[in-house]
């Protein structure tokens, strides 16, 4: 992950416990909730970034394999 990618994970994973902590959410559905308010924090920060920038925070670098990689990784690590 780039740099960027790392800072915007941040700032969700953190907006997403304080938002927890500060409506004491318990189980599933009241930490969801807490998630996707988390993340549309991060979200609408780095679309705005990439608006003044013109450039992508996100990068190639952070996308998982094909579903053809992943069955082969899957089948190799059988053996």
């Amino acid at each position: 992950m780039t740099e960027a990618e790392l800072i915007f994970t941040a700032l969700a994973e953190l907006s997403t416990r304080q938002i927890a902590e500060s409506v004491q959410a318990t189980g599933m559905v009241e930490n969801a909730s807490a998630g996707r308010k988390g993340g549309g924090i991060a979200r609408r920060a780095r679309r705005e970034l990439e608006q003044k920038t013109g450039r992508s925070v996100v990068s190639g670098e952070s996308f998982l394999p094909t579903d053809r990689s992943a069955k082969q990784l899957k089948e190799t690590s059988d053996e």
